[in-house]
C-alpha cells in the first residue's frame, strides 16, 4: 500500500512538471549556445518515437527525453529539430495522423513547406505513412531500427489467442502510465491496433497500401535512396543484445525479447532485416534497441559508438544533399 502511494505521488510530480513546448506535446530542441552550423539542414527535424515512446516524461528540468540528449546536441549544432509526440500505443495509421499534425504546425511555425523525419522503432512504419498520404511534406525519411516489415517478435506476442490478450493487457497499462507521465492524457491507447500493426501481416497490409521502393523486396537487397517523387530514404541500426548490465532495460526487455528471437540478427527487439530501408548507413552498430535513442540515461557498451553522434552526422548527411 505505500508502495502504491509513494509511486502514484512520484507519477503526480512528474505530471505536474509535463509542461510540452506547443499543445500538440512537441518538444524543440534548445540550446544556450550554437556552437556551429554542422547539423544546420534547409529543413527542420522532426524525430518520431517508437511503440510505448514518448517526446519527454517531466520537464527539461525534472524528467527524461525519449530521444535522450539528442535534441540539444543537434540544436547545438544549427539544427532546427522537434521531437513529436504521437500515441505510445495505437495503430501505424492512428499514429501517422497525429504526426501529420504536428508537421503541419511545423510547417506553419518555420514557414518551410517540407520537413525530415526521423522514426525509431514503431516510429519507422509511422513517418512512412506521411510519405503515403502527403509526400509534398517530406524531404527525407530515416529509419532508425524502423519496423518496416513487421516484428517477430509481436507475432509471438499478437499471433495466437494464450499470449495476445495478457500481451494487449500489458501494453494498455504501460502506455496509460507513460500518456500520464508525460501530460497527457488525451491521447488514444489502441493496444490491439498497434499489435495488429506491428506483426508481420499486418506490416505487409500496411506496406501494400502505403508503402515505398525504399523497402527492400528481401533481406538480401536495399531499398531505393531517393524514389521516384523525390523523397530521400535512409536508415541505420544496431546489431546487439545486452550492452550494460547497470541498463535496467537491458537485463529484462532486451534479454527476454533475445531468448523468444533466438539466433536470429537482432538489436535485442528487431530484425535486421526489417531495419532496412534505403540507403543503409550501417546495420551493424555496437548497439541495442535502446541504445539507438541514447537510453536508459546514456548507458551502452564501452566500445560502442555514440548515439548522439551518429544523429549528428546524420543532420550533417541530410545538410549536404541541401534537405
Amino acid at each position: 500500500m505505500k508502495r502504491s502511494i509513494v509511486f502514484s505521488a512520484l507519477l503526480s510530480a512528474i505530471s505536474l512538471y509535463s509542461l510540452p513546448s506547443h499543445a500538440s506535446g512537441m518538444i524543440k530542441g534548445e540550446s544556450s549556445y550554437v556552437s556551429s552550423d554542422y547539423a544546420k539542414t534547409k529543413y527542420p527535424i522532426l524525430l518520431s518515437h517508437g511503440l510505448l515512446g514518448f517526446s519527454r516524461l517531466g520537464s527539461s528540468t525534472f524528467g527524461m527525453d525519449y530521444w535522450y540528449q539528442i535534441l540539444p546536441d543537434l540544436a547545438r549544432n544549427g539544427a532546427t529539430v522537434y521531437a513529436t509526440q504521437v500515441s505510445p500505443v495505437n495503430s501505424t495509421e492512428f499514429r501517422g495522423e497525429q504526426l501529420l499534425q504536428q508537421i503541419d504546425e511545423v510547417i506553419a511555425i518555420t514557414g518551410q513547406p517540407k520537413v525530415n523525419l526521423i522514426g525509431h522503432s514503431h516510429g519507422g512504419p509511422t513517418i512512412q505513412y506521411i510519405e503515403g498520404v502527403a509526400p509534398e511534406k517530406v524531404a527525407s525519411l530515416t529509419a532508425v531500427a524502423g519496423a518496416m516489415r513487421g516484428a517477430k517478435l509481436a507475432d509471438m506476442l499478437g499471433g495466437n489467442a494464450v499470449t495476445r490478450p495478457p500481451s494487449q493487457i500489458i501494453l494498455g497499462v504501460i502506455g496509460e502510465i507513460i500518456k500520464f507521465a508525460e501530460g497527457n492524457t488525451d491521447l488514444p491507447t489502441n493496444a490491439e491496433g498497434a499489435l495488429n500493426s506491428l506483426t508481420t501481416s499486418g506490416a505487409a497490409k500496411f506496406n501494400a497500401k502505403y508503402g515505398s521502393a525504399a523497402i527492400p523486396k528481401d533481406c538480401s537487397g536495399s531499398g531505393q535512396k531517393i524514389t521516384s517523387n523525390g523523397i530521400y530514404h535512409y536508415s541505420w541500426m544496431g546489431k546487439a543484445q545486452v550492452t550494460n548490465i547497470f541498463d535496467v532495460l537491458d537485463t529484462t526487455l532486451t534479454a527476454a525479447s533475445t531468448l523468444l528471437l533466438g539466433s536470429t540478427a537482432t538489436d535485442g527487439i528487431l530484425e535486421t532485416c526489417t531495419g532496412n530501408y534505403g540507403q543503409i548507413i550501417r546495420n551493424d552498430y555496437k548497439l541495442n534497441h535502446f541504445d539507438e535513442v541514447n537510453q536508459v540515461l546514456g548507458l551502452r557498451g564501452l566500445m560502442s559508438q555514440d548515439p548522439v553522434a551518429i544523429f549528428r552526422q546524420h543532420a550533417n548527411r541530410l545538410k549536404s544533399e541541401g534537405l
